[in-house]
């Protein structure tokens, strides 16, 4: 799994109320504030076959990789419940 804070502010938001520390003790990959992984430029690229689900507004063939990875976009809720899960997940039982 890998996070990449929207910005500065939401970056210094998730530090404070402990939000990264919960993704750091669960495995996750943290990168720097912006838009890096919406566009493949984080840790590593798509491959062939391989999934993403990603909270960004964009989704095109090739936009994270591979032209054969597939890429599924939902909320921050559904990504988070996907994060629990290992499988795309309805969050509503998480609330």
């Amino acid at each position: 799994m890998i996070v990449t804070p929207g910005s500065r502010v939401v970056y210094m938001e998730a530090l404070k109320d402990g939000t990264m520390e919960t993704f750091v003790e669960a495995g996750a990959v943290i990168t720097s504030p912006g838009c890096g992984g919406c566009v493949g430029l984080h840790e590593g690229v798509l491959g062939d076959g391989e999934v993403c689900l990603a909270t960004q507004p964009r989704n095109f063939q090739g936009r994270m990789g591979s032209p054969k990875s597939l890429i599924y976009l939902g909320s921050p809720a559904v990504a988070a419940a996907t994060a629990i899960e290992g499988k795309i997940a309805d969050p509503r039982k998480y609330l």
